[in-house]
């Protein structure tokens, strides 16, 4: 089956991390996935401050540091270089999986390869690729309070993301909240998919053709607005 993916009108992953970051609260803990997640960290709204959580022990870091100037002890859990903030704190990986377990994120964005409509998400493996094991995303989904993906509508084969049924391996059952694509902001309520808001250049029509899974709405659909990145 061929898609129509409107490439001519997608979100960039800037403009997707950017529209993500919106609805992170002023003092939030918040952990992001490894790869296009961390982009939210870089588009907080002036005024309003996140907490950022990393598994391998940083509560507070900030901003990837200039290049030539990393401090290599400083590296997030997928070893890339961070700063710090001021009151940042350094713990064992053991007390930041407690952080994690015992329910005191406020927020985990991570990305995906594919979500059910009723919050399953697989974002680990597809058949023999993949990364070793699921790793801590199997504690982030079940442990945040939300949990968001940020993700393209469709896969780069143009296959569908969105879907009623996971068919890859999963890494947590009935966890996400709200996916943040390219082309839309859908909320996960009640087993269905319920749009938010959409590119005002596209119809809810062209929208159901990317999706693999009915699509909803709870009354008008907002125009999805973001700045040029």
């Amino acid at each position: 089956m061929t898609i129509d993916t409107r490439e001519d009108i997608k979100l960039s992953n800037a403009q997707i991390a950017w529209r993500a970051a919106q609805d992170i609260a002023d003092g939030a803990y918040v952990n992001l996935g490894i790869g296009f997640p961390e982009m939210v960290a870089q588009y907080q709204p002036p005024g309003r401050q996140a907490i950022f959580h990393t598994e391998n022990g940083i509560l507070n870091f900030g901003e990837a540091p200039k290049e030539g100037e990393e401090d290599w002890d400083l590296i997030n859990a997928g070893k890339k270089a961070v700063t710090l903030k001021p009151g940042a704190a350094f713990f064992h990986h053991a007390d930041s999986f407690a952080m994690v377990r015992g329910g005191h994120l406020d927020v985990a964005i991570l990305g995906a390869y594919q979500v059910a409509q009723n919050g399953d998400l697989a974002n680990w493996r597809v058949g023999s690729k993949g990364v070793p094991a699921v790793g801590g995303a199997m504690d982030l989904v079940h442990g945040a309070k939300q949990v968001f993906v940020i993700t393209e509508h469709v896969s780069k084969k143009g296959e569908f993301k969105l879907l009623d049924k996971c068919t890859f391996p999963l890494t947590g059952v009935g966890c996400i909240t709200r996916v943040y694509t390219s082309h839309a902001v859908i909320d996960i309520k009640g087993g269905r998919f319920v749009v938010c808001e959409k590119l005002a250049a596209m119809t809810m029509d062209e929208l159901q053709a990317m999706t693999g899974a009915p699509l909803h709405t709870d009354g008008p659909v907002a125009d999805l607005v973001v700045p040029q990145l």
